[in-house]
C-alpha cells in the first residue's frame, strides 16, 4: 500500500539571533548571581543553611540571632560587594573598550592607587574623614592618575600602545604604593584607619554604602546606554566621524564614567584588582564583541567574582579571613599572564 498521505516537511530550527543569546546569557548570569547572593549571606563563621537564609529574608524575625547576623552584617555587606563589583566589571569594560587594550583595569594601570593616594593625602593634610570626602579624593586622584598613564603610555616605545599603556600603570602603580606607605608608616593613627581600607576588603565597610551609593547608581546608569556609543567608536575614528559621532567627546566621556565608578568603588573598600578586566574578558567570551550586551553583563560578572571571592575568603581559613582584594588577585593574576602571553589578544 502507498502511503499517499502529503509528507510535513520538519521545520528548521529557530536561528539564534544574536539579541536571543544576550537576552539567555543575561538572564543566566543573574542567576548565577542570585546564588551567589544567598552564598554570600549564608556562609561565613556562623553556618546558616540556604532555606533559613530565604525564609530570613521573606519573613525578617528580629529576635533570632540568625536573623540578627544577617540584616546586620551580611546583607550590608553583600550588598556593598553587589555595587563594588559591578562598578567595577563596568569600569573595566569601558576602560578597554576607549583604549582599544584588552589588558586594561583599574587595578593594572593604577588608577585604584592614584586614587587611594589622594585619599591619604586628603587625610594627612586636610582632615578629610567620611566616605563622601573619600569619594572627591579618589575621584580626583583616579582621574590625575589616567591622565598620566595614558600620556606616559602612548609616548613610551615599548614596541606596542597595549604593551606601553600597561608598563606605564604598573610603574605609575608601584609609585603610589610606595609613597602610600612612606607617608602611612610616619603616623600611627592614619597607619591604623588605614590599615584595612589600603588592601581593599568588604569586612566593616558595610556602613559607608548610604554615602557612595548614590555616586555608584550614578555610574552605573551612565554607562548602560553607552553601548552603542562603544560600538561605533570600535569601528574606527574615521568610520566615527562618518557616522557623525564626535569621537574625541565620546572617548572624554566614556573614560569621565570609567573614572567615576572607579572612585566610587575604591572610596567604598580601597583598591580591588582585576575584577574589571576578567569580568570584561569573560562578558565578551560570553555575548561576543557588542558593547550593548557584554555591558551589562560585565557588571553582572564583576558582581559574581567580588562576592565569591569575598565568600571563599572567609572559609579558606579556620579562623579569621583573607581579604577580598588578595583573593581576587589569586584569580587575577594568572588570568592576566595567560592574557598577556597570548599572540591573538582578544579585539575589543
Amino acid at each position: 500500500m502507498i502511503d499517499t498521505s502529503p509528507t510535513v516537511s520538519t521545520p528548521p530550527p529557530p536561528t539564534r539571533t544574536r539579541s536571543s543569546r544576550g537576552t539567555a546569557m543575561v538572564t543566566g548570569s543573574v542567576l548565577v548571581l542570585a546564588a551567589v547572593l544567598v552564598a554570600s549571606i549564608g556562609l561565613g563563621a556562623r553556618d546558616i543553611s540556604p532555606a533559613e537564609v530565604v525564609r530570613i529574608l521573606l519573613d525578617p524575625d528580629g529576635g533570632a540571632y540568625n536573623s540578627h547576623v544577617l540584616w546586620t552584617e551580611r546583607v550590608p555587606r553583600t550588598f556593598l560587594g553587589l555595587m563594588v563589583g559591578a562598578a567595577l566589571g563596568a569600569s573595566g569594560l569601558l576602560l578597554q573598550a576607549v583604549t582599544l587594550n584588552p589588558l586594561a583595569d583599574p587595578g593594572v594601570l593604577g588608577i585604584e592607587q592614584g586614587a587611594a593616594m589622594t585619599v591619604v593625602l586628603g587625610i594627612l593634610f586636610l582632615d578629610v574623614s567620611g566616605p563622601t570626602g573619600y569619594f572627591w579624593l579618589a575621584l580626583v586622584g583616579a582621574a590625575v592618575t589616567s591622565a598620566l598613564v595614558y600620556l606616559i603610555g602612548t609616548r613610551t616605545n615599548a614596541g606596542s600602545s597595549t604593551v606601553g599603556l600597561v608598563l606605564a600603570g604598573v610603574a605609575v602603580a608601584a609609585v603610589m604604593s610606595s609613597l602610600i606607605t612612606l607617608l602611612v608608616v610616619r603616623d600611627e593613627a592614619v597607619f591604623a584607619s588605614l590599615r584595612f581600607w589600603s588592601m581593599g576588603q568588604l569586612t566593616g565597610r558595610a556602613k559607608v554604602i548610604d554615602e557612595i551609593l548614590p555616586f555608584a547608581v550614578a555610574g552605573l546608569l551612565l554607562a548602560l546606554p553607552l553601548g552603542r556609543t562603544l560600538n561605533i567608536l570600535g569601528m574606527g575614528d574615521d568610520a566615527a566621524r562618518g557616522l557623525g559621532v564626535k569621537v574625541g567627546r565620546a572617548r572624554l566621556g566614556v573614560a569621565a564614567v570609567a573614572v567615576l565608578l572607579c572612585a566610587a568603588a575604591t572610596a567604598a573598600v580601597g583598591p580591588v584588582a582585576f575584577v574589571g578586566l576578567v569580568a570584561a574578558h569573560c562578558a565578551r567570551l560570553l555575548v561576543g564583541a557588542d558593547h550593548r550586551w557584554s555591558l551589562p553583563l560585565s557588571m553582572t560578572v564583576g558582581a559574581i567574582l567580588l562576592l565569591a571571592a569575598d565568600t571563599a575568603g572567609r572559609l579558606v581559613i579556620d579562623h579569621g579571613e583573607v581579604q577580598v582584594a588578595v583573593m581576587t588577585a589569586v584569580v587575577g593574576t594568572p588570568f592576566f599572564i595567560w592574557l598577556a602571553r597570548r599572540r591573538d589578544l582578544v579585539r575589543v
